[in-house]
C-alpha cells in the first residue's frame, strides 16, 4: 500500500521553499502552500530538496567477498548517503560475467529494496582482458545490463576494446575503462613524484593512466561508440578529455570525492586508509579535478565505494588493500569540495550526482527533475550542521573511510525511493520487501 507524504517548505536544489507532495510513488505537485488531506508531513523547513543521488561505481562485492560488504548492507549506506540508485561493479566472485550473476545481483537488490542496484557487466571473461565476456546475454537479461567494466583492472588490449565499443553499439551500451597502463604501474604504490620521491615508495605515474585515455578515446572515435571513464585522477587527464569532447568524441568521465579532496601528501602517515586506485595525486591534480567538474568536462561524481575488511587495511602499505568506502560520506564531501568554494550550485550538484549518472547508465527512472510526473526519488539534505565523521556509525560493513576524523558539513535527512522512504529523519527506515 503506498503512503502519500506532503514534504514542507524544501528548498527545490537549493532555492525558494516549496511544497512536494508525493502520491502513488510519483511526485503529484510542487508548490506553495499545498494542502493534501491525510498526507503524512515531512517538516523540511531548510532542508534542500535533490532529486535521488545516482552512483555510477558502487563495489557492493556480493558474491563471494559478504565479508566485506553485502548487496543490503551497501544499499543501506546508499540509501543513507541519499542514493536511490547504485550501479554495481563486476568484480566479484564469481565475476559478474554472465547473465546468470547480474541478475542475480539485481535481484538481491531488488530484495533488499534500499535502493535499485544495477549491475555492471564485465568486459572480458573473468576481468582477464583475454576473451570477451557475454555482453549481449547481460545486456538482454532481466538486469538490462548497459555499463559494462573491468573496473579493477584496465582492458590494456586495443583489440580486446576495440572490439567491446563495437559490440556494445548495438544495445546502446557503454564500456567504462579502468585506465591504467599495467606496465607502467607493476608494484606501484602511490602518485609518483615529489611525494614519492620523498618516502621511497614505487611511483604511479600520471601517464600510466593519462596514455589508456588517450588511446580508447581515439578508438572510441574511430567506431563511433560510447567511452566512460573511471575515477579520473590528473590534469593531463582532464585536458585530454576535454579535447576528445570537443572533437565530437562520444566520452563521459566520473570523479569521486575523494581525489576532490584529498592528496598525495595524505600517504605521510603510511596509514593505509589513503592507499587507492588510481592513487591520491598532487594538490595540482585536485584542483584541476574540481574545475573539470564545474565546467563540465568530468561529467558526474561517482563514489568508487570499495568496503575491505578490517585486516586488509590494517596492516603494512605495502601489502594493504587498495580502495576506500564513500557511499555515505560523497554529499558532504561535494559540499565541501564544491559548493563551499562557489564551484558548483545545488542545481549543479544534482546534475552532477543524479541527472547525469542517470543518463550516462540510462537508468530512464531516476535522475528525474523534481517535478509533476516523476518518480518520487528524492533526498533531503541539510546543509548546516558540521559533524566529525565516524565510521563506527555507518551502514557499510567496512569502516575503511579516509575521511575519519574529519569535520565535513551537511547531514542527510531523508530519502524517498519512488515515494517510500528509506531514510527518514536520518535514520534507515525497514524495507517492505516486493
Amino acid at each position: 500500500m503506498s503512503h502519500t507524504y506532503l514534504i514542507k517548505n524544501a528548498r527545490v536544489l537549493g532555492g525558494d521553499a516549496a511544497d512536494i507532495l508525493v502520491r502513488d510513488g510519483a511526485i503529484a505537485e510542487v508548490g506553495q502552500g499545498l494542502d493534501a488531506g491525510g498526507a503524512e508531513i515531512v517538516q523540511a523547513d531548510g532542508l534542500i530538496a535533490l532529486p535521488g543521488l545516482v552512483d555510477l561505481h558502487t563495489h557492493l562485492r556480493e558474491p563471494g567477498r559478504e565479508d566485506a560488504e553485502t548487496v543490503e548492507s551497501g544499499t543501506r549506506a546508499a540509501a543513507m548517503g541519499g542514493f536511490t540508485a547504485v550501479h554495481a561493479m563486476a568484480n566479484t566472485d564469481p565475476v559478474a560475467d554472465t547473465a546468470g550473476v547480474v541478475e542475480q545481483v539485481w535481484r538481491l537488490g531488488r530484495e533488499a529494496g534500499y535502493c535499485d542496484v544495477q549491475p555492471v557487466g564485465a568486459v572480458t571473461r573473468g576481468i582477464a582482458g583475454v576473451q570477451l565476456a557475454e555482453l549481449g546475454a547481460m545486456a538482454d537479461s532481466a538486469a538490462r545490463v548497459r555499463v559494462f567494466s573491468d573496473d579493477g583492472h584496465c582492458v590494456s588490449d586495443a583489440v580486446i576494446m576495440r572490439r567491446a565499443l563495437e559490440y556494445v553499439k548495438a544495445f546502446d551500451g557503454v564500456v567504462a575503462q579502468h585506465a591504467q597502463e599495467p606496465r607502467l604501474t607493476e608494484g606501484a604504490q602511490m602518485n609518483e613524484g615529489v611525494m614519492s620521491a620523498a618516502l621511497g615508495m614505487r611511483g604511479w605515474p600520471a601517464v600510466a593512466e593519462e596514455a589508456i585515455i588517450a588511446r580508447d578515446v581515439l578508438l572510441a572515435e574511430h567506431v563511433g561508440s560510447r567511452l566512460h571513464v573511471c575515477h579520473v585522477s590528473t590534469a593531463g587527464s582532464v585536458e585530454l578529455i576535454r579535447w576528445a569532447k570537443s572533437k565530437g568524441v562520444q566520452v563521459t568521465a566520473e570523479v569521486t570525492p575523494h581525489h576532490l579532496l584529498l592528496n598525495d601528501t595524505k600517504a605521510e602517515t603510511y596509514d593505509p586508509i589513503f592507499k587507492v586506485n588510481p592513487p591520491l595525486r598532487t594538490a595540482d591534480d585536485v584542483t584541476a579535478l574540481r574545475h573539470a567538474l564545474a565546467d563540465g568536462t568530468i561529467d558526474c561524481v561517482a563514489t568508487d565505494h570499495a568496503p575491505h575488511p578490517v585486516e586488509a587495511k590494517e596492516t603494512e602499505w605495502a601489502v594493504a588493500a587498495m580502495g576506500m568506502i564513500g557511499l555515505e560520506t560523497a554529499l558532504p564531501v561535494v559540499q565541501e569540495a564544491m559548493v563551499e568554494t562557489g564551484l558548483l550550485d545545488w542545481t549543479g550538484v544534482a546534475d552532477r550526482m543524479s541527472y547525469r549518472p542517470a543518463r550516462i547508465g540510462r537508468l530512464s527512472g531516476q535522475g528525474r527533475p523534481l517535478e509533476a510526473g516523476s518518480p518520487a526519488n528524492i533526498t533531503l539534505y541539510d546543509p548546516s550542521p558540521h559533524m566529525v565523521v565516524d565510521p563506527a556509525g555507518f551502514e557499510s560493513k567496512s569502516r575503511n573511510s579516509p575521511f575519519a576524523g574529519l569535520e565535513l558539513p551537511g547531514r542527510v535527512i531523508a530519502t524517498f525511493l519512488r515515494g517510500r522512504p528509506t531514510v527518514l529523519e536520518g535514520k534507515l527506515q525497514p524495507t517492505s520487501r516486493p
